[in-house]
């Protein structure tokens, strides 16, 4: 059996990567800080080592014995972090695990990065060649790291690839749960044009996704973008969502240029004092930035797939909510009719 590290593993996203890789026998080794919530990993049966990714010393200890290394932690956009975090910990970081995982013997070293690399879509889809474009400090420190990644799969210094995963999503998350909630109790209208293109992945891919990439040796200094079924419009996903809810989205739309002033405001007045501002600029942006890419090279060389298409994704996704008190449905009958969908 191939035992394995994750990196990041409390999070959403490396949970979802641990279960895969234990249903597919892997013996799996979960990189937590000390004061991570490791509960989920523990009825996983995943192996705890805590560590941190700004000490290469812990890193070196955790990689001991393991073939894979799976990249995923990080930290996301908090505007409550100054800048030199994210340099600490996405960019330091990463070069902290790769040089880590060389000394530790590790023979594959897959990297989580992201879409936001590539900033707006201007032309969308966009395929793994769009050019480099970030947009803020979080971009900015995922650019400079899997450019570093690149660097030492490409020359031969370690084995691996990079996955940039496209919007994610699914049961358990929280990023979304605003939105959900928002379109829910119809408190959230939609801001700006509603045509801005979003493209989610269900979390549950996008850990096959890193699974298949691990195990096909022609991903090797590769990059591959991992999405799923297609790109929809923000007005489509929030109708599609509403109706899942059994309402419909408000009648109306809000410009967004304002609401992109009132967020870069709020947000210059709490980062000061580390405090979490409820209005970000990167919020608004969410609305009004498009994000379609082609997944077409995953497919090809990895034989990668969406499981659901975008519609079973939110009915997925909202009936976890609801069936876990998270949202509360005042037309629950109507979703009582479908069948069970399961990533």
């Amino acid at each position: 059996m191939t035992r394995v590290l994750v990196t990041g593993a409390p999070g959403f996203v490396g949970q979802a990567l641990c279960q895969e890789l234990k249903e597919h026998n892997y013996l799996v080794r979960g990189l937590h800080r000390p004061s991570s919530n490791t509960t989920a990993l523990t009825k996983l049966g995943v192996e705890l080592v805590a560590g941190d990714l700004t000490d290469r010393s812990s890193l070196e200890k955790a990689m001991q014995g393991c073939e894979i290394v799976f990249h995923i932690g990080a930290i996301y956009r908090q505007a409550k972090f100054g800048d030199e975090v994210y340099w600490q910990v996405n960019f330091e970081g990463t070069r902290n695990a790769l040089e880590a995982a060389k000394a530790a013997g590790v023979k594959r070293f897959i990297h989580c990065s992201t879409t936001g690399v590539h900033g707006t879509i201007k032309n969308p889809p966009a395929d793994e060649s769009a050019p480099y474009a970030p947009c803020d400090v979080y971009q900015e420190s995922k650019t400079e790291a899997e450019k570093l990644v690149k660097e030492w799969t490409q020359s031969g210094k370690i084995d691996g690839c990079v996955i940039r995963p496209i919007m994610i999503w699914g049961p358990g998350d929280t990023r979304f749960l605003k939105l959900f909630r928002g379109i829910a109790k119809r408190t959230l209208p939609v801001i700006g044009s509603g045509k801005s293109l979003c493209h989610w992945v269900l979390v549950s891919d996008l850990a096959r996704g890193f699974r298949l990439a691990a195990e096909n040796p022609v991903s090797r200094g590769q990059v591959y973008l991992i999405g799923g079924e297609r790109p929809v419009t923000l007005e489509y996903t929030m109708q599609t969502i509403a109706a899942e809810f059994g309402v419909s989205i408000l009648p109306f739309k809000i410009p967004a240029f304002p609401m992109q002033i009132a967020g870069s405001i709020v947000e210059s007045i709490c980062k000061p004092f580390g405090i979490e501002p409820p209005l970000h600029r990167r919020r608004v942006d969410f609305y009004c930035k498009d994000r379609a890419f082609s997944c077409a090279k995953a497919e090809s060389q990895l034989g990668y797939k969406p499981t659901h298409s975008f519609e079973e994704e939110a009915k997925l996704i909202a009936r976890w909510y609801i069936e876990n008190g998270w949202i509360t449905q005042p037309h629950r009958a109507k979703l009582q009719h479908y069948d069970r969908i399961r990533p």
